[in-house]
């Protein structure tokens, strides 16, 4: 489509004797925050992970900002930003040096990009503490602010709130909804669906390797006559 940041087309990754993906097909529209939902190993990550260039396929395509990931994966690269579910920061750094580390890749003068990381990871004081000493909630919001600090055109989220208190998942989807724009798209996987059906414009319905249905949430609800998105995807699974 000629408004989507992403075209993901027949994606197909087999693990040996496990099909982790069977046809993957969906697309990301410029500004919108795309859901992606499944339960643990209905093939999430990998598809993020292909989407992201740091896993090739068997079968099928996928560009991002017009750009095959395969043919052209550094193009890929310069418009995306990928913050997966397990990730750490460099101990030895603080949080700030952390941020103008990860700034010095885009940006001469990093000064105003770290401006806006540490505004967006809210750390107060501990952003100029060591890393090595942050919780969980502390180090996923700095990693999500530097993923989203440097205004990609993609930003994609692998469970960004995943084992999070209240406070600390609450300021993470605070970040992730006001993130799009006119220029920056957000894909989100999570198998939390009330999350999803709070923050995103759209949902894929990710089932055992298999896009099961795609909608906005009130259209999902609406197909399956449930009351949550939760209750929608097991009925399209059924």
């Amino acid at each position: 489509m000629a408004d989507s940041v992403v075209t993901v087309d027949g994606l197909r990754k087999r693990y040996g004797d496990v099909q982790a993906l069977d046809g993957v097909t969906f697309d990301v529209q410029r500004g919108e925050i795309f859901g992606l939902v499944g339960p643990n190993g209905a093939g999430k990550s990998t598809t993020l992970r292909i989407i992201s260039t740091l896993l090739g396929a068997d079968d099928g395509t996928v560009t991002v900002c017009g750009a095959d990931v395969e043919d052209h994966p550094n193009e890929a690269r310069g418009a995306l930003r990928y913050v997966p579910e397990e990730a750490g920061a460099y101990e030895n750094f603080t949080g700030r040096q952390y941020l103008d580390f990860i700034a010095s890749f885009y940006a001469d003068d990093t000064g105003p990009m770290v401006d806006r990381g540490v505004e967006v990871a809210n750390l107060g004081d501990r952003i100029d503490s060591k890393t090595s000493e942050y919780s969980k909630g502390m180090t996923r919001k700095l990693l999500l602010a530097a993923g989203v600090m440097t205004e990609p055109q993609l930003a994609i989220l692998d469970e960004p709130t995943s084992g999070l208190d209240v406070r600390n998942a609450r300021q993470i989807r605070d970040v992730v909804k006001d993130f799009p724009g006119a220029d920056r798209s957000v894909i989100l996987s999570s198998h939390n669906m009330l999350e999803v059906e709070y923050l995103c414009d759209r949902v894929g319905l990710l089932d055992e390797g298999r896009i099961v249905d795609v909608g906005t949430p009130a259209e999902l609800l609406d197909s399956y006559g449930t009351e949550n998105l939760e209750d929608a995807f097991l009925e399209a699974t059924a």
